[in-house]
This record gives C-alpha cells, sequence and structure tokens, in this order.
C-alpha cells in the first residue's frame, strides 16, 4: 500500500494529465470541428466566441465562483485539487491555442475522438478527487441542500442534464444550430466515457462499512461531513464480532468520505452504485 503522501501526489499528477487532455481534446479537435465543451467551459467557449475575449480567461472566470462555492462546501481538500486541474485545464488551452495543432476532420471522427478524449480526461480528474467544470459543484451543492431540507437522496443525473441543456440551447440560439446539435453528440460521447471509468459518478453511492472502530468512524462522518447512516451489528468468520455501516453519498462526498475511512485502520468498505432510494 503507498504512504499517504505518495498517494497524493500520484493523484495529484493524474489531474494534471487528465486536465491536459481534456484542454487537447477543445483546442485541437472539437473547437476546429464546430463543437463545443459542455458545463461552464461550455458557456466560457460561448461567451468568448461573441465577446472576442481570451478563452483561457473566460473559463477560469466563469468556473472561479463555483470553485469558491465548492471549497466552501466540500472542503480545502476538494478546493486545492479543483484549483490544480482548473489552473492546468486554463494553461493547456492557452497552451494548445499558441502551438496552431489544429486537427481538422470529418466531423463524426472529431466527435467520437475528441469526446471520448475529453471523456476519459475528466475522468481521471473525478477518481482523483478533482473537478474541473462549475456544473458538477453546481449539481453537487443542489443536490446537498435538496438532502437537508427533505431528506432525500437525489441522483445529479437531471440537473446535469438540464444544465446542459440551457447551454446548448444558448449556442443553438447565438452561434448556430450545427455547433450545438454537434457538441450535443460530445456531450453523449464524453459523459458515456466518464460513466465507464467512474461507474456512474452522478449516480448515488452507498457505502457499506464493516468496523469495530464503529461510534468513532460515525462521530467522524457527522462532525465533517453532517452524514447519518445505518449500523447492524454483525458477525465475521475471522473478526468475530463488529458493527455495519451503511452511508449514502454522491460521488464528491465519497471522496470526503474514503478519507475518513483511511483514519480508522481496520475498517473494511465497499461502494456500490444505487440507482433509486424509496422512501
Amino acid at each position: 500500500m503507498f504512504p499517504k503522501k505518495l498517494e497524493d501526489l500520484m493523484s495529484c499528477l493524474l489531474i494534471v494529465v487528465g486536465a491536459l487532455m481534456a484542454s487537447f481534446s477543445v483546442v485541437c479537435i472539437l473547437l476546429p470541428n464546430d463543437a463545443i465543451d459542455y458545463g461552464t467551459a461550455g458557456i466560457a467557449i460561448i461567451v468568448s466566441k461573441l465577446s472576442g475575449l481570451n478563452l483561457s480567461l473566460s473559463v477560469f472566470l466563469i468556473f472561479l465562483p463555483f470553485w469558491i462555492a465548492g471549497t466552501w462546501m466540500l472542503g480545502k481538500r476538494f478546493g486545492a485539487k479543483a484549483l490544480l486541474g482548473s489552473l492546468v485545464y486554463t494553461l493547456g488551452l492557452s497552451l494548445f491555442e499558441r502551438v496552431h495543432l489544429e486537427l481538422d476532420t470529418e466531423h463524426f471522427l472529431a466527435v467520437a475522438f475528441g469526446g471520448a478524449i475529453l471523456g476519459a480526461g475528466l475522468a481521471l480528474i473525478l477518481k482523483n478527487g478533482g473537478c474541473i467544470d462549475g456544473s458538477e459543484i453546481f449539481a453537487n451543492i443542489l443536490t446537498k441542500l435538496i438532502e437537508d431540507h427533505t431528506g432525500k437522496n437525489i441522483s445529479m443525473t437531471y440537473i446535469l442534464v438540464g444544465f446542459n441543456a440551457c447551454v446548448y440551447m444558448t449556442a443553438f440560439a447565438l452561434i448556430n444550430k450545427n455547433a450545438a446539435l454537434m457538441s450535443l453528440l460530445v456531450y453523449v460521447v464524453a459523459t458515456a466515457t466518464i460513466n465507464h471509468f467512474t461507474d456512474h459518478f452522478e449516480a448515488i453511492k452507498q457505502v457499506t462499512m464493516i468496523t469495530k472502530d464503529a461510534d468513532s468512524l460515525v462521530k467522524d462522518m457527522k462532525e465533517q461531513m453532517n452524514k447519518t447512516c445505518t449500523m447492524m451489528d454483525s458477525y465475521g468468520a475471522i473478526a468475530g464480532e463488529n458493527k455495519t455501516v451503511i452511508c449514502y453519498v454522491n460521488y464528491f462526498e465519497l471522496q470526503r468520505l474514503k478519507d475518513i475511512i483511511a483514519e480508522h485502520p481496520g475498517t473494511f468498505s465497499t461502494v456500490s452504485t444505487i440507482d433509486e432510494i424509496v422512501r
């Protein structure tokens, strides 16, 4: 097992690689073929096209308020990784714009390969606890507020689809219909790639933890994440009596919960994707 510092270094390195992959796809494949990114990056591209404002600057300025909100809601650790990914992504956009390496090809190939590279880059970032798109932070905050006020856990899927539908309708109205339709296909390919590597990151996750240190674990979850859980007595063939703790979180909260679990040696945990919770 890798030491904690080495794990953190590797995750930061993979975030950098993912951000460079995403910026390469946008500048060198998607934009030359009349397609745009989705989420807040898509908004920034529309703003840049209409105003003439520098693309990388537009991306960073539009992402900034979402980053501030995400750091407040999800903690400084998430904020640091999100900032790293965002800075590398914007620097990558600027770098690839200056290199002028444009792969102007048949539009369907651009959508397929550009969307796949973009999705793979974003998957690397998400799997390592980072984020470079404000729509995902927005969806996380909204689901968290709904949970706090109603007690209901909902998937981020509908919020993300609605957010990006607004982006593409704006592109359709202000740029041109071909760009909007091409970009919609990019979204489908990219999200399919992300879901393949992250097991549907937008879905609710059930974390099942088996531990002898249940009271301390639950206390940390409550204090650090304001999360409640279900506890059951259980028995291991070798370990003997212990507790099974079940908690429901979204993908971004999962990263924080993993850090808490790591602070409790001997805790065994599994993560499952939940399609629906019926109350």
